[in-house]
């Protein structure tokens, strides 16, 4: 009857086992100990013990690595739609006189538009802040000005209004 036990005890701690258990890759156990200490029944085996330790281990180690990677995968898939989305405008001020400022900064928000291909009003809008903060007060008007005919000559030009078209 105490054998039917033991045999129901193994069978159970089988069931327990995950993907690396004893039965599958690793064993922690020894038959030495396991036959010394079928005897006593209610204290577990060192064995059975270090081997749910180990197994308990193994599996944390095994999930934690999936985690990791999926955390890896999303990082890279985020990081490649932020740089799809960033453009990296690089903008030096200089200092210029000029007999006709508004001539002058509709060549160089033209030359900005076309050499970093601005085409998004986000974009649009920070090149609009970045002329008027780094220009003086007085300029303000006139940068206003062109932007806004350098912009509707670019985008609005390019739409064709359905009206038109027979």
């Amino acid at each position: 009857m105490q054998n039917s036990k033991a045999a129901a005890a193994k069978k159970q701690k089988l069931k327990g086992c995950s993907a690396l258990c004893c039965s599958c890759r690793l064993s922690v156990s020894s038959s030495s100990e396991e036959a010394e200490s079928s005897s006593s029944s209610r204290y577990p085996t060192i064995s059975s013990l270090t081997h749910a330790m180990v197994q308990e281990r193994l599996d944390k180690m095994i999930t934690d690595r999936e985690e990791a990677k999926k955390e890896e995968m999303r990082r890279r898939r985020r990081r490649a739609e932020r740089d799809e989305k960033t453009k990296f405008i690089v903008m030096i001020a200089m200092e210029k006189s000029s007999y006709d400022p508004r001539e002058d900064f509709r060549e160089s928000i033209e030359q900005m538009i076309i050499a970093n291909r601005i085409c998004d009003p986000k974009d649009l809008k920070r090149l609009l802040n970045y002329y008027v903060s780094m220009n003086a007060e007085e300029y303000r008007g006139v940068i206003l000005e062109v932007f806004h005919q350098v912009c509707t000559t670019f985008f609005l030009s390019c739409k064709q209004p359905s009206s038109h078209q027979v």
